[in-house]
């Protein structure tokens, strides 16, 4: 049974974000909770990923495009954006460190975090 804070159309777009291979556009997440959800609003999947965002139970995340995209929360990982299709992938793993991040940071720097994107094309449009 949901929770107060959770009805369907929450627990539709918590699946979809959750069984996606990368961040979404809210557009994709609206089409694919529609599924598990019919009837369900722009508005309310708009709200909903900032609530959840809010929440820290999603994460919001901006690539080279600068359009918002929502991913689950999890650990720390890179994106693939195909330039032909727009799709967003997750990308697993990192082996960045400071040293790797282009050289020694100025003194007093210290990294807290870095984003990397790949841009090409994926298999289908390659």
């Amino acid at each position: 049974m949901p929770t107060p804070r959770e009805t369907r159309q929450r627990a539709a777009i918590a699946r979809v974000l959750a069984e996606a291979r990368g961040p979404l556009l809210p557009e994709a997440v609206l089409r694919r909770a529609r599924e598990h959800a019919p009837g369900l609003g722009q508005a309310t999947v708009y709200r909903t990923l900032k609530r959840l965002a809010e929440d820290g139970e999603l994460r919001a995340v901006r690539l080279d495009d600068e359009r918002v995209r929502y991913e689950a929360a999890g650990g720390h990982h890179h994106h693939f954006r195909c330039r032909g299709c727009d799709e967003v992938l997750d990308v697993a793993g990192c082996g960045l460190a400071p040293p790797a991040l282009g050289g020694p940071l100025p003194a007093g720097f210290r990294v807290e975090r870095h984003e990397v994107v790949l841009i090409g094309l994926c298999a289908r449009c390659a």
